[in-house]
């Protein structure tokens, strides 16, 4: 039961990558494809309709952290009370730049306000990065699971080239997502756009790719399909590569799907079983099997969290078929 409630927490943060992934990717990208106020104004109107709805995944994530895992979420909302904290804050401040850029006439707030949606969404996917490369790391745990180490001590080297791949991968996304929804120079653009970041994400992955490898022990003790991931890995960025060249929009944003989905079950799996992965890693940590509740608990609160997942995937599905098509944007003046 405890592996069941796993898979499940692992599909709702997939589903949260993938969706507020090119959101946060096309803000990250806006300074680069768009250039006039306009432009700025329409990709983030790309967004518009799904941004607060793809979110709903990272919060219902959450509750789905506490209901299943209980001494999991303690543990990690005590022990990385400031981390949490900066992501609250710059999720607020990238919706407000949503919500409010459009009722201040002036160029002036405009550009800050276009400023803010990209810097606080680049800094969340950093952000949110470390946390990823630093569980795949390890932490410094007490024999009752606790965090020992400090706000600095998760600024590490790997942790931090784990931040870096999540941004090149994300604006990557982004571009993907752009090219398939709107029209005009910044299309133009982001295509153009892609052609450097395929590089260079392909680069970086193969770099922490072997970085991972040397952390975990040259993946010693993994499931034999995790050592397989690699391959699905490069073979998605392949297809991207040349679905984009064919001009299938669609096919491309499915292939860095694709990528992306195997990027994190990578990592769950490399993870597993446990949660919050004690450093080094041949060290333990607070399993799956620590952090559930009773298995009573843990049945209903499976229960409760397919239910509310298999709702929230039928929102967004209508959303996403309802809104579907492209927004004209105009020329460079």
């Amino acid at each position: 039961m405890s592996a069941v409630a796993f898979v499940v927490l692992v599909v709702m943060l997939t589903a949260y990558v993938l969706l507020d992934g090119y959101d946060l990717g096309v803000a990250t990208i806006t300074p680069l494809v768009a250039r006039t106020d306009g432009q700025r104004a329409a990709s983030m109107s790309s967004i518009g309709p799904f941004w607060n709805g793809n979110e709903v995944w990272l919060i219902a994530a959450g509750g789905a952290l506490f209901a299943l895992f209980p001494a999991a979420y303690a543990v990690s909302l005590s022990g990385f009370y400031l981390p949490f904290m900066l992501v609250l804050w710059l999720l607020m401040f990238r919706g407000i730049a949503m919500e409010v850029r459009g009722h201040f006439p002036t160029a002036i707030w405009h550009d800050f306000w276009d400023f803010a949606f990209s810097a606080s969404s680049t800094l969340l996917i950093l952000l949110l990065g470390v946390a990823l490369g630093n569980l795949l790391r390890g932490l410094p745990l007490s024999p009752q699971g606790y965090f020992l180490g400090t706000f600095a001590y998760l600024l590490n080297p790997y942790a931090i080239s784990v931040g870096l791949l999540a941004v090149a991968v994300l604006a990557q996304h982004g571009t993907m997502f752009l090219m398939m929804r709107i029209s005009g120079s910044p299309a133009v653009r982001a295509r153009a756009l892609f052609g450097v970041l395929w590089w260079i994400v392909l680069g970086m992955y193969v770099i922490v790719t072997f970085a991972t490898a040397l952390e975990r022990g040259f993946f010693a003790h993994l499931p034999g399909w995790v050592t397989i991931m690699p391959a699905i890995s490069v073979a998605a960025l392949w297809c991207m590569r040349a679905a984009t060249r064919r001009g299938r929009e669609f096919a491309a944003f499915g292939a860095s799907c694709a990528f992306l989905a195997s990027l994190l079950v990578a990592a769950a799996g490399t993870m597993f079983p446990y949660l919050l992965p004690s450093f080094p890693a041949s060290h333990g940590g607070l399993s799956i099997y620590q952090a559930s509740p009773s298995p009573t608990a843990l049945a209903t609160a499976l229960t409760a969290t397919i239910v509310g997942v298999i709702a929230v995937a039928i929102y967004a599905t209508s959303v996403a078929r309802q809104m579907a098509g492209k927004i004209a944007v105009g020329d460079d003046r």
